[in-house]
């Protein structure tokens, strides 16, 4: 029954394709695993109270600075689709795509990630990484709005 699967497959697909294709799966599920939680226990705890008004590379060349965002929201696109993947796929697949809306461009972006951050699961995943490596829960004013 798997040889008929496999020989189906490879039908379609040459076998080093697949093979190539399980090898990047599989680096990119532990590249989310070690890079997703570096990068959020990174953030300052106010991060999402006072992050709205900072503009990415302002102090550069507007080349530079244009440059800059593209690989950004280029960067953002990749985790985010690559979190909508793991929806299905193995991984961290609402943590990756909050990680790709930090780094997107976008209006209403700052709505959006409080909406997603204050989501009590996705909330208390955050802080108990932050908490294991040793840094503040990320912290909310009263005033700001969901």
């Amino acid at each position: 029954m798997i040889d008929q699967l496999i020989q189906f497959a490879e039908s379609w697909v040459p076998r080093e394709i697949w093979v190539g294709m399980i090898t990047l799966s599989l680096i990119a599920f532990v590249g989310t695993l070690i890079a997703i939680p570096a990068m959020l226990i990174r953030l300052p705890p106010d991060y999402f109270d006072n992050h709205g008004h900072r503009k990415w590379f302002a102090n550069h060349h507007p080349i530079i600075r244009a440059i800059g965002l593209m690989l950004k929201n280029g960067l953002g696109l990749i985790f985010l689709v690559a979190g909508i993947a793991m929806l299905v796929l193995p991984g961290q697949g609402i943590l990756t795509m909050v990680l790709g809306i930090l780094f997107l461009d976008f209006p209403g972006k700052h709505r959006v990630e409080q909406k997603l951050i204050r989501q009590p699961q996705i909330l208390n995943a955050i802080n108990a990484m932050r908490e294991k490596a040793g840094k503040l829960p990320f912290v909310f004013h009263e005033n700001t709005p969901t």
